[in-house]
């Protein structure tokens, strides 16, 4: 028994026509009579009492009738369950976020918002090698990421905003994802509000060559750390490594070395820009570094194609004119 027979077969019994019930389903007459002989042969019944004037139901026909329409109203809820999960995850947008993105992911959301008013934010917070994962298996729809990829070209292309849909796209070593550089991230030297260096406006790192430097493990942020110590080394020093707390691998550990540096501990580190300004730590100093340069570009990971809620976020963030500067 098949749902297009049921269905055919509720059609005749509304119309008591073959020729009518045909027309309403949009095939030929033929193939109406067709499947419901069959559903008759299935059921081992006649349905329809047939003559060359009028098409009747039979007892059995009536009887089935009824069951007949609630088949095909379960089926309808169904569909509906299904499209109306289906509509609200096509209307959602799952994004991998990390700490230190401050202000830039509060403007990102609100370009969105304006843009796709409606649609929902998922927020996942994950290991970058997990935010990619993520993108590459469906379960997120874009990704915040930082990493050494140049920055593009102003306003290139011809997509919305005035960019092309993937500006500048770097393909990843995960199979299908790429990443849209969007702006630079300035890194800043945090040092205790007691260091003498915290009356300065900004430090040259090599005033910082004597201080024990607290990093996270390399394995946690590879690009972070190799940033930094290839700065020391290019300022002619080796940085002095800073013990680490017991639980450095954890998730508070940003907090604290700040807990730490803020107690009078003769250690620095680095958080980011964006990051320092959300912070509030008035025992410790967040310093820019003179002359610049100490920076990671930060991008969205996206699958080719994007998704269309990472095609809008996109689209949000080529908005943003000033998003890199």
């Amino acid at each position: 028994m098949e749902l297009r027979q049921l269905r055919y077969f509720v059609t005749v019994a509304e119309e008591l026509h073959f020729g009518r019930a045909a027309d309403r389903l949009h095939i030929v007459q033929s193939a109406v009579s067709q499947q419901v002989r069959r559903l008759e042969r299935e059921l081992d019944v006649e349905l329809f009492d047939r003559s060359p004037r009028h098409v009747r139901l039979t007892e059995a026909g009536t009887r089935f009738l009824p069951e007949a329409r609630a088949v095909l109203a379960a089926e309808e809820r169904a569909r509906a369950s299904v499209a109306e999960f289906a509509d609200a995850r096509a209307r959602g947008l799952r994004l991998g976020t990390s700490t230190g993105l401050g202000v830039h992911l509060d403007r990102v959301l609100d370009a969105f918002a304006d843009l796709a008013p409606g649609f929902t934010v998922d927020l996942v917070s994950a290991s970058s090698a997990g935010r990619l994962e993520g993108v590459a298996a469906g379960e997120l729809d874009a990704a915040f990421v930082r990493g050494d990829w140049p920055l593009p070209p102003a306003a290139q292309g011809s997509g919305p905003g005035g960019r092309a849909l993937l500006p500048g796209a770097v393909d990843t070593d995960v199979d299908g994802v790429c990443v849209v550089p969007l702006w630079s991230d300035p890194l800043v030297a945090v040092v205790s509000a007691r260091n003498p260096l915290a009356r300065q406006a900004d430090v040259a790192i090599e005033e910082l060559a004597k201080v024990p430097l607290r990093l996270v493990p390399r394995r946690r942020n590879p690009p972070l750390v190799d940033l930094v110590v290839g700065a020391c080394a290019a300022a002619g020093f080796e940085p002095v490594p800073g013990a680490a707390p017991a639980d450095a691998d954890g998730p508070g550990s940003l907090q604290d070395n700040l807990a730490a540096i803020g107690a009078g501990a003769d250690l620095w580190t680095v958080v980011y820009a964006s990051h320092a300004a959300s912070l509030h730590a008035p025992r410790v100093a967040f310093l820019p570094f003179r002359g610049g340069g100490l920076a990671l570009t930060s991008g969205l990971a996206v699958r080719r194609p994007p998704s269309r809620a990472a095609a809008l976020l996109l689209d949000a963030c080529a908005r943003l004119d000033d998003l890199a500067s």
